[in-house]
């Protein structure tokens, strides 16, 4: 592992991966142009950073992915998705869930990574066919979703929320069934989170991680 930060420029370009910090931290500064963030993506990189910071930009070793035929729904999900009272949607409001997953409450989290700057570039990559939400919906109110971003064989999920309870597992699973049959190898999920490895998500190594989205 490298133990230098890099400092982009108004250069369009990154570090090699191999040289991020042992936290993952890979470099800090540059835009959030479409380009930027698409170069990112491809090489396995992402932003995440606080309102009054510059852009810094992870690709943590091991990494928190799901491969789609991994996927655990669990027996009461499984009676969620029975019940139907829950009705699933894709991209029919983008801006509303990451407006919401903004919003949302973490615990052991001041503010919110997602600035203005983030919501604006992602809404512009939503525009662009590459940024997708997968919504949930009850009685005509979104209740819960996810956001990411798509590019060819991989899913970058970012954030999702719910207002009710499962709301956001329910758009989960129904998004994921959604990407098992659109040949999706991989669902990068960051960093590790308890909800999601109830889903089935594990660790894989940087290396793999990144020979799946190659």
């Amino acid at each position: 592992m490298g133990n230098q930060l890099y400092i982009l420029d108004d250069n369009l370009w990154f570090p090699p991966v191999e040289e991020a910090l042992d936290d993952g931290l890979l470099a800090v500064g540059g835009d959030l142009s479409v380009d930027r963030l698409l170069l990112a993506y491809s090489n396995g990189i992402f932003p995440w950073f606080n309102e009054d910071e510059p852009p810094l930009w992870w690709c943590p070793d091991p990494r928190f992915v799901l491969f789609p035929d991994e996927l655990k729904i669990s027996k009461s999900m499984k009676q969620v998705l029975k019940a139907g009272a829950l009705e699933f949607r894709i991209n029919t409001a983008f801006r509303e869930v990451i407006s919401n997953c903004r919003q949302a409450y973490r615990p052991g989290q001041d503010g919110t990574w997602i600035t203005d700057d983030i919501v604006s570039a992602y809404c512009l990559l939503h525009e662009m066919g590459h940024a997708h939400s997968a919504e949930a919906w009850q009685d005509g109110n979104l209740v819960g979703g996810l956001y990411g971003i798509r590019l060819g064989n991989a899913f970058f999920g970012e954030s999702m929320f719910a207002k009710i309870s499962n709301a956001s597992k329910f758009a989960f699973i129904k998004w994921v069934q959604v990407l098992q049959g659109e040949h999706v190898k991989i669902i990068d999920c960051q960093v590790y989170t308890e909800h999601l490895e109830s889903l089935g998500a594990r660790m894989i190594s940087r290396n793999d991680f990144l020979s799946y989205i190659s």
